[in-house]
């Protein structure tokens, strides 16, 4: 869903400052791929990707490495860092991991889709739309960590287009940053979806676009919780 202007794709943007150009910085934001359902009696559940999961990342970085990535960064959690490996094979970039953009519930035992929870009609289901918190994380300390970490990859890579695989809540407290939300989780990111920010050397971010999913158009694969 675009929301605006693309700037040049050399990463320089005209702010209309008679001091000339700022370096602009496209960060690309984007959620994993379906994971697998998993539940664990002890340790954090971490898992890896559903075999529609795995489409969804070829189709992910079939479609993105058509675009100039400079750099490709990761939250360390399996699904995030499978989600990065096709388009790091296509593009011949290596990743880079994160630690900051790792999900909310990263050390939870257990993992299941909220696709899921809404189907069954399980009661976590209703926690999460009434904005429950279910995290050893204090909710300011994830914001601390993600605002953080994704600004010292914007800073890192004056003028570039950089690629981060993260999660739903990630994107969500970021996005929520830039808008000035004080309800930080106020949206569904989609499977493998796409989120443009444009960051300028002056502290400016603009959001240009969000829940692109143009890659899984027509494939019959699972897009997310609204659409089939």
């Amino acid at each position: 869903m675009p929301l605006g202007n693309r700037f040049p794709r050399d990463g320089y943007g005209r702010q209309g400052s008679p001091h000339g150009y700022l370096i602009t910085v496209e960060l690309i934001l984007v959620r994993h791929a379906l994971p697998v359902r998993r539940e664990n009696a002890a340790g954090p559940a971490d898992p890896e990707l559903s075999e529609a999961g795995l489409q969804q990342a070829d189709r992910f970085g079939a479609y993105m490495a058509e675009e100039q990535v400079d750099a490709i960064y990761s939250s360390p959690l399996t699904r995030a860092m499978q989600t990065a490996e096709p388009l790091c094979r296509l593009t011949g970039l290596s990743v880079t991991v994160v630690p900051g953009v790792a999900e909310w519930d990263q050390h939870s035992n257990e993992y299941i889709p909220v696709e899921e929870l809404k189907a069954s009609n399980d009661p976590r289901w209703q926690e999460m739309l009434d904005g429950g918190w279910n995290s050893e994380e204090d909710m300011s300390e994830f914001h601390s960590r993600v605002i953080d970490s994704i600004e010292s990859v914007i800073n890192d890579n004056p003028g570039q287009k950089v690629v981060v695989t993260c999660h739903g809540g990630v994107i969500n407290e970021y996005l929520a940053h830039i808008l000035g939300l004080d309800d930080r989780q106020f949206f569904y990111p989609n499977y493998t979806s796409i989120h443009r920010i444009a960051a300028s050397s002056r502290g400016h971010r603009s959001i240009l676009s969000v829940n692109e999913t143009p890659h899984l158009r027509g494939t019959g694969l699972p897009v997310g919780l609204f659409h089939g």
